[in-house]
């Protein structure tokens, strides 16, 4: 199907390749869709409800039928477009959607069911019985769900990402775009020009027409070479812009090694950039639009404009006998073209009675195709005019309904677009993105002249707002020909389904039914038909579903509306935007600085918020992870331990009111607390339930130092900033985190003054630094701080040094520890120790508690407001019917028992009605030489002395145990004072 003399590839260079196992040959440049239809396929998948067969149908990334997988094992990629994907030496592609093979599918049998498979079948059968929703209907949905398939297995291979900034990014690199960058260029502003194709120039590699005297793709290639040599220009070709956001930024996704037969081991496959612009221009051009006729889904049926494409930019014919259907005068384009290159035209249907007369094909003026045949690819079309009904065979029938401006980007900060009867498509209006502007085929103008002009102009506006002086850019010569179309969407003659969404099987049919069951608004249509939620996003069908539901509800185009466009714009790899993340799930990993020492002593690193720590430290001969938590707990009531305490939340406050600020978003007054002391304070949210606890120290007069829990610490920044801007924005005081600034590390124990004083120049003695102190010190040359407060129920120090010394500092205190006797501990001891103090975590601040359910109430000043102490205060949510904190030990100290559990007298049944309370933290002690637990218990602190039934009906658990107070050891508190 080549054709000789047509096509930029170059057929110097062969390359072979595979697809369903079988050997083809093509050139470099081409792509898998072009050198498949060069080679007679025009099969390439299955559709996504009733299986039929589906051939191309575009030539870009909205291609909604020819999805592939390409490699194989853990590094094959579901669901590539086969217009996009390059063909390299040995590249291996797999048809989707089908079994045992894409020629006979058994899964076709959808097809004859489809009169029971029509909108919305799902909400209406699997309904009742409801038993079988999760024993049938579900695992069959399950199994059937899906084009591609992932492997299951772990891909190795490396991605990236990257950020980028500029004065100007322009998105779209055809006439249009690259006028506007080489305006922008010689004016001197930074510019990324950044094109989805494998070649920039957009529509200009797919059409004969000239501009500046010579053909298009040689005024392309003149253009490009002077933007490459300009220093303040990056090209980024295969790099499609999928996201507009807030403050400029954009996110794109660059294709760096799929394209490669032997790529660097290194080199990624994919890169994720975000791009941050001080202005932008949409160049991205417009998608061709499909008429919905009967059996319009034949393979071999494409729209006009790919057709074109594959003629002139890869030198494919798409069949040897072409028809044309159309609507407006760019499908003549499209049949000139072909007759051209030598393809016989058997005709071009045009619906318009006025359509222009053409010179070496025959027109059917005013005429519609009213069906189609040919199950696996196009042998017959059926076209009826006012005359009567003629048969005609062909093997492609080229459509062409109009082109709908690519506005996508510019909607994703939820702004509407505007209906252009001129072109029959909605445009972008001004603003809908702040600092982006459209122009081209992407604004409305569809001339290649029109186009030039245009983002010249875009480019000159975009400048003034950068305040820099447009350089003088000539015009070139280019075609200016308006394109007439008349708006026309659906033949509503002849028999068989007319198809709008191909991928996901939406027909016209399917829209009026949603209309006739009162789906009016375009997107309940949208989700109660599927329509425009398929892989293409709606990018070829949208138009015209919106068209076919404002006829059945008897509503024009603009007002029926649009659906919602969101990013991506076309799909992102999981693997790309979490680009070194491969194996550790999508959350960020934070890591301490004592990771790296950490790790050298054995340590299992766990997950605690963002950050990973220290789970317990073996040591040679220990068996069990018990063991060594023993140890460690050991260590620090009777010598001194070290703990990382850095992932703590620290919030820097400063400000006049700084102290006011405080005292309203703590339960307890800060104002009162002198310099160089630390108070615990107590946080609620504006529902009146606990937030978080912690500690805050005053550095000075307007100087506070805010610690928080681990997990919340995000939470608590995003609280304080809410209060500020919402409640009190006139008050002087400004907040920062420093979480990240300051490495610091717990020491506690009988112990711990001689650990820090074996470090000081000038030793601390007993009453230098009183319990919940501060101050500053300094450790070897280095300025640091020093907080004397305790977690562990024992003596206790806090150091907090620049996080560049934290490494050192750490290894230096555990060997000093070690030295004394003691040891480091990870979080399993920490636990231990302060449930046997009876200190409260997230696991008992869960976010249903008040400060009378953890027995805090008289923390909550009765002398000044705070955040949630009005709403703290209502009724139930304090008095005897609450499950109040208290402790549990089991009758016999050696049975054990897990968080989770539930709580019920002595002799009642364990069901639900019978509850009294659960339990939230539990622990062996070796201290006390029993389990622990941590529980809330209707009326727990009037229960004290009482025995409970403890029942986990999980793990099989079922025993007494006697309430007691939840501050197991030293209830005094000496041992921390001391």
């Amino acid at each position: 199907m080549r054709i000789a003399g047509r096509g930029l590839v170059d057929r110097g260079t062969t390359v072979g390749f595979r697809f369903d196992g079988r050997e083809y040959t093509g050139f470099q440049g081409d792509t898998l869709a072009s050198a498949l239809l060069a080679g007679g396929n025009r099969l390439f998948g299955r559709s996504f409800k009733y299986h039929r067969p589906r051939g191309v149908m575009t030539a870009g990334s909205e291609e909604p039928n020819a999805l592939v997988t390409v490699g194989q094992g853990a590094r094959a990629v579901p669901n590539v477009r086969a217009t996009t994907q390059e063909i390299f030496q040995g590249l291996m592609a797999q048809s989707q959607n089908r079994w045992p093979s894409l020629g006979f599918d058994a899964m076709e049998v959808n097809d004859l069911l489809a009169p029971f498979f029509s909108a919305g079948f799902y909400y209406k059968t699997f309904m009742w019985p409801r038993a079988f929703w999760e024993k049938l209907y579900e695992p069959l949905i399950r199994r059937a769900a899906g084009l591609g398939a992932l492997s299951g297995r772990h891909n190795d291979e490396p991605y990236e990402k990257a950020f980028a900034f500029c004065d100007l990014l322009v998105i779209g690199a055809g006439p249009a775009g690259l006028m506007a960058a080489l305006t922008a260029a010689r004016a001197g502003a930074e510019v990324i020009l950044a094109d989805e194709d494998a070649r920039m120039g957009g529509r200009l590699l797919a059409e004969t027409e000239e501009v500046g005297g010579k053909p298009g793709h040689a005024w392309v290639a003149e253009v490009l070479d002077e933007l490459g040599a300009l220093p303040n220009v990056r090209l980024m070709v295969r790099t499609t812009v999928t996201g507009a956001y807030d403050g400029g930024t954009f996110g794109a996704l660059e294709r760096v090694g799929l394209h490669l037969a032997n790529a660097p081991a290194d080199l990624p496959r994919e890169c994720f950039w975000r791009i941050v612009a001080r202005r932008a221009i949409l160049a991205s051009g417009a998608h061709e639009r499909q008429i919905a006729f009967p059996l319009n889904d034949r393979p071999g049926i494409m729209t006009a404009g790919a057709v074109r494409a594959y003629l002139n930019r890869w030198g494919v014919a798409a069949g040897r006998r072409v028809a044309v259907f159309g609507n407006n005068d760019d499908a003549h384009r499209t049949a000139r073209d072909l007759v051209a290159a030598g393809v016989e035209v058997a005709a071009l249907i045009d619906v318009r009675d006025d359509a222009p007369q053409p010179a070496g094909y025959r027109l059917i003026a005013g005429g519609q195709v009213t069906g189609t045949r040919g199950r696996l690819g196009l042998r017959e079309i059926t076209v009826t005019t006012p005359s009567g009904e003629e048969k005609i065979e062909v093997d492609c029938l080229a459509v062409s309904g109009g082109w709908n401006p690519a506005l996508h980007l510019a909607c994703h900060m939820n702004g509407r677009p505007a209906w252009d009867e001129g072109i029959a498509a909605f445009v972008p209006k001004p603003g809908m993105v702040p600092g982006l502007t459209a122009c081209g085929a992407a604004a409305g103008v569809m001339t290649t002249a029109g186009a030039l002009a245009d983002g010249r102009r875009a480019a000159e506006a975009a400048l003034s707002d950068l305040g820099r002086e447009a350089a003088a850019v000539d015009l070139p010569q280019a075609e200016n020909g308006g394109a007439r179309i008349r708006a026309f969407w659906e033949v509503t003659g002849g028999k068989g389904r007319a198809w709008l969404d191909f991928a996901n099987d939406v027909t016209t049919k399917d829209v009026r039914l949603a209309a006739q069951e009162n789906f009016r608004s375009v997107e309940h249509m949208k989700r109660y038909t599927t329509q425009g939620m398929a892989p293409d996003q709606g990018k070829n069908s949208n138009i015209a579903a919106l068209a076919v539901l404002a006829d059945a509800t008897g509503r024009a185009i603009p007002e029926t509306g649009t659906t919602t466009f969101r990013p991506p714009y076309v799909p992102v790899s999981i693997a790309a935007m979490g680009a070194g993340g491969q194996g550790a799930g999508f959350a960020p990993q934070r890591f301490i600085t004592s990771h790296r020492a950490s790790v050298e002593r054995g340590a299992p690193m766990i997950e605690a918020g963002l950050w990973y720590r220290p789970s317990y430290f073996p040591r040679p001969g220990e068996k069990t992870w018990r063991e060594a938590c023993d140890r460690e707990v050991m260590a620090v009531r009777q010598a001194v331990g070290v703990c990382d305490v850095s992932t703590l939340g620290k919030i820097d406050i400063q400000g006049r009111d700084a102290a006011r600020f405080l005292d309203f978003v703590y339960t307890n007054t800060f104002s009162s607390l002198p310099v160089g002391r630390v108070r615990y304070g107590l946080m609620l949210r504006e529902d009146g339930m606990v937030l978080d606890d912690g500690t805050t120290a005053r550095l000075g007069e307007t100087h506070f130092l805010m610690t928080t829990t681990t997990a919340a610490a995000g939470l608590v920044m995003r609280h304080l900033e809410f209060v500020h801007q919402a409640h009190c924005p006139d008050w002087d005081v400004r907040m920062i985190s420093v979480t990240e600034q300051w490495a610091q590390f717990a020491i506690a124990g009988p112990r711990a003054r001689d650990l820090l004083n074996s470090m000081l120049l000038a030793p601390l003695d007993e009453g230098a630094f009183p319990f919940m102190g501060c101050g500053g010190i300094e450790i070897r040359g280095v300025s640091a701080r020093l907080f004397r407060i305790s977690f562990s129920g024992e003596a206790g120090y806090e150091i907090a040094v620049p996080a560049r010394f934290g490494e050192g500092l750490f290894r230096d205190l555990v060997a000093r520890a070690e030295s004394m006797g003691g040891a480091a501990y990870g979080m399993e001891a920490l636990n231990v120790l302060r449930i046997e103090k009876g200190f409260i975590t997230h696991a008992e601040i869960h976010g249903r508690t008040t400060a009378f359910d953890i027995g805090l109430q008289g923390m909550v000043s009765k002398k000044k407001d705070c955040i949630g102490k009005a709403a703290g205060e209502r009724p139930g949510l304090s008095g005897p019917e609450r499950e109040q904190l208290v402790g549990l030990r089991p009758v016999q100290p050696a049975k054990g028992f897990g968080a989770g559990a539930h709580l019920f007298e002595k002799d009642a049944k364990p069901v639900s009605a019978n509850d009294q309370g659960y339990v939230t933290s539990v622990c062996w002690s070796p201290t006390l030489k029993t389990h622990l637990g941590l529980a809330f218990l209707k009326n727990g602190r009037a229960r004290h002395g009482e025995v409970v039934r403890l029942v986990d009906h999980l793990r099989g658990t079922d025993i007494p145990c006697e309430v007691v107070n939840p501050v197991f050891f030293d209830p005094e508190g000496g041992r921390a004072r001391d």
